[in-house]
């Protein structure tokens, strides 16, 4: 049988003014949205990186472009820091990274932070009268809790980069031999600590210039930091924690007062956490997990504030309420946050918008509530000297780290032939019921010393997530990390930019003492006056606060931003 063939129908249009006028629109939109959405599920256009030094991100990109990934760059980076920035972090103390890895579109948090040395007790700080001993929790070897740095950076390269652990030190190896240059942020911090420093020759040898804070421009070399690097780079963690190092670094420490012993280095582990994870407003939040009590604050605090439309509240009440909201988060912190492999931790409920919830309804939008007047935490707790970058590459793999140890310069004590600085991250357990920490924080049983267990910290690496793209962002900053994130986190929220996302004036509470300290220009005159009518006690701080460290993927525009805090001397590069 022949096949039939149908005749074409001719229709002649109808032509409608309205609809030519929808139909254009509708075919614009979807050229236009139909496009971005397309993009939107590809990888960055370009990689971008933003750390606390040039040097630092110099050494990311290095990695990045010898066919790196981003967690390459991190090992590179957090070497590099290490060694340009050693007033701030180092192989002497541990950190926070908080890794997306884009094959498997997983989140997991390395856990480096230092544990307190099998020898420690919960009284190795007080004196007969059971009072604490002034400085012994801050400086020298004593205060010096194991490393985590090391082993994590030889982890990130064996589990999540490509590259060797050698061709990712090598930067930073190369800094060390060469030498970095004297900046006014280095000379800060010296004068700050120049006692301590001056008191251990190995310390006072590398980072001062004869005994006195080095001038602008100087150049800081460190060959036998160098030579540890190397035997990492050759070795992985065991040589760091195993052979030469290991041995000298536990002999220093001893000779010198310490309580280290070598079973605290083979000993030590890097753990592998899940981390905290939330919603605010349409953005996933995700972020440190315990032994950080950055994520839980950090959605307590968006818990309390989810309950208000920000937006509709004036600037007194809008900078009260989030005020109110940061007491609560800290208090809580205070109360019930630790090791979580020491201590039973109610992260689900504390991270909870019940809970949150919970918490709004105790707070008054015409009176602010007096610490003293929040239920009692029973038995009473890091600081400029930490640091961050954040990196993201072309695969969609991205990393919020934050390193430190603690103190400026940390515990001052360099272990003689090791040029490791230690940190005296031991200062950021409770050394005693209701005893402030250097950075004021007290602490409850929760985060009570103990043999082997790791202290409490506030650094918060942090990523804000939703279709239209992803934040990732961190910052130094003691005790006040958690509420600058939280007001950087804010500013994204509601549309700010990069740039005023990582320079806005800050302002901070933290339970106890009971006071709002702000950056100068945070408040204006009104608003200190309205503040203080609600009952707020105000303390200006001449000196600002911080290092944010952001990048944005734009999803829908394709592109990516970065921005480094004007506060420091860092640098933001996108290629």
């Amino acid at each position: 049988m022949a096949a039939v063939r149908s005749t074409p129908l001719t229709i002649k249009p109808v032509v409608d003014p309205v609809m030519t006028i929808f139909l254009r629109i509708a075919v614009f939109a979807f050229l236009v949205l139909g496009s971005s959405l397309a993009v939107a599920q590809k990888a960055p256009p370009a990689a971008a990186i933003a750390s606390a030094h040039p040097l630092a991100t110099r050494a990311g990109h290095k990695v990045l472009e010898a066919g790196g990934n981003a967690f390459d760059a991190a090992v590179a980076m957090s070497a590099a820091l290490a060694v340009v920035e050693p007033y701030s972090s180092g192989l002497g103390g541990g950190g926070f990274w908080l890794l997306h890895r884009a094959k498997d579109n997983v989140e997991i948090m390395i856990d480096g932070r230092e544990r307190a040395p099998l020898a420690a007790t919960s009284q190795m700080y007080l004196d007969d009268a059971g009072e604490l001993i002034e400085g012994a929790s801050v400086d020298g070897p004593l205060a010096a809790a194991i490393p985590g740095l090391p082993a994590a950076l030889a982890h990130l390269a064996a589990h999540y980069g490509r590259l060797s652990l050698a061709e990712t030190l090598a930067p930073a190896i190369g800094y060390a031999h060469g030498g970095f240059e004297v900046d006014e942020p280095y000379r800060r911090r010296v004068a700050f600590r120049l006692p301590v420093l001056k008191r251990w020759p190995a310390a006072s040898r590398v980072f001062l210039s004869n005994g006195k804070v080095p001038t602008l421009g100087e150049r800081i070399k460190q060959p036998a930091l160098a030579a540890t690097l190397e035997a990492l780079a050759a070795r992985g963690a065991a040589g760091f924690y195993q052979g030469p190092v290991a041995e000298a670094l536990v002999d220093g420490v001893r000779a010198a007062g310490g309580i280290w012993r070598l079973e605290d280095l083979t000993q030590y582990q890097v753990v592998e956490r899940e981390p905290v994870r939330g919603k605010y407003r349409g953005f996933n939040i995700i972020s440190a997990s315990p032994p950080s009590s950055g994520g839980i604050a950090l959605l307590t605090m968006l818990n309390i504030l989810a309950q208000e439309d920000l937006s509709t509240l004036s600037g007194a009440a809008r900078t009260h309420f989030i005020i109110e909201a940061m007491r609560r988060a800290y208090r809580d912190r205070a109360q019930y946050l630790g090791d979580p492999d020491f201590v039973d931790i109610p992260v689900e409920r504390l991270s909870h918008p019940y809970y949150g919830a919970g918490l709004r309804a105790g707070i008054r939008l015409d009176r602010a509530t007096p610490s003293a007047h929040l239920p009692g935490i029973g038995n009473q707790e890091t600081g400029p000297h930490t640091t961050h970058f954040s990196i993201i590459d072309r695969e969609g793999n991205w990393v919020a780290a934050t390193l430190s140890i603690n103190y400026p310069f940390g515990s001052g004590f360099m272990p003689p032939g090791t040029g490791v600085l230690l940190n005296d991250e031991m200062d950021d357990f409770a050394a005693a019921p209701g005893v402030p920490n250097v950075y004021g924080l007290i602490g409850n049983q929760a985060n009570a010393i103990a043999p082997g267990k790791r202290p409490l910290s506030s650094m918060t690496p942090t990523f804000v997530e939703d279709e239209r793209g992803v934040l990732v962002l961190g910052t130094p900053g003691g005790s006040r990390i958690i509420t600058m994130v939280l007001l950087g986190l804010l500013n994204h929220v509601e549309g700010a930019d990069l740039t005023r996302l990582v320079s806005q004036p800050r302002f901070h509470h933290q339970y106890l003492p009971d006071e709002v300290q702000y950056e100068p220009q945070a408040f204006d005159d009104k608003l200190i006056r309205r503040l203080q009518a609600l009952g707020h006690r105000l303390t200006p701080h001449e000196r600002r606060w911080g290092n944010m460290q952001a990048l944005f993927w734009d999803r829908v525009r394709n592109r990516v931003e970065a921005a480094s805090d004007p506060r420091g001397v860092g640098q933001a590069v996108v290629r």
